[in-house]
């Protein structure tokens, strides 16, 4: 039997991959043999690993998923015909309540849940051409309220239907559709609390695994996911957060 995490001759596609926990999930696919593309909005040499990033034997693709739906056909058109596995990991937040007026919900919207969409959309047919696994990464601020982010959260929960969704309509082109939820991960989105002490004892403390996560562990879900041993998996969102979300 062939080893089933071995993603030789495979092609990856990670959107928002050049830093954090997407390029975690990147270097994941990439150590068990990938062809990894990943997208960034900045140019390559502006990414430092001080944010997470380390873009070494990545394929590189400048490309924001919020300008217009003809951006993300110029994308297409420098990939390759055909993918296996596409991980769609963009993201961003607004603190300072930011949220709660229309433009900070409009930007945290395009981003975390648009821009999903579209590019679902635009990968379709490159990954029904192999029978391909599309996963999405979301939060588990979709399972439960936050405060001062109700964009953040709200979105996220959208993006965990959105999973459903995808995977209903497209399981009968062979595309499984499933989603990643992160728990406490330090990256530059979650720097607001892991850059306070008393705010990571606090968190910590809830998390019965006793640690914050990381992006490898992000990675290890993202590799069952794409993996034929999640073939019979379709719809599902897996909450990878040291059993925060239990209590």
């Amino acid at each position: 039997m062939a080893e089933p995490l071995d993603f030789t001759s495979k092609t990856i596609l990670v959107v928002g991959g050049s830093s954090g926990i997407g390029n975690g999930i990147a270097h994941g696919f990439l150590s068990r043999g990938g062809h990894v593309h990943v997208t960034g909005t900045r140019a390559a040499q502006e990414y430092s690993a001080e944010e997470g990033s380390d873009l070494r034997g990545l394929h590189f693709h400048r490309f924001d998923a919020t300008k217009d739906v003809n951006h993300t056909y110029d994308l297409s058109r420098t990939l390759p015909r055909t993918i296996d596995v596409v991980v769609l990991c963009q993201g961003t937040v607004r603190y300072g309540r930011e949220e709660f007026e229309r433009e900070g919900w409009d930007v945290v919207m395009a981003v975390n849940l648009n821009s999903l969409m579209d590019c679902a959309r635009m990968v379709r047919p490159m990954l029904a051409e192999r029978g391909g696994s599309l996963i999405v990464v979301s939060s588990v601020g979709a399972y439960h309220a936050m405060i001062g982010n109700p964009a953040y959260a709200a979105s996220k929960a959208g993006a965990v239907s959105l999973v459903g969704s995808l995977a209903q309509a497209w399981a009968g082109e062979g595309i499984r559709v499933n989603g990643i939820a992160p728990g406490l991960v330090p990256t530059k989105l979650t720097k607001v609390t892991t850059d306070n002490e008393k705010r990571v004892a606090g968190a910590v403390a809830r998390i019965p695994a006793g640690r914050m996560g990381t992006p490898q562990d992000m990675a290890g879900a993202a590799l069952f996911l794409a993996s034929p041993l999640a073939d019979y998996i379709v719809g599902q969102t897996i909450r990878v957060d040291g059993g925060m979300t239990l209590s």
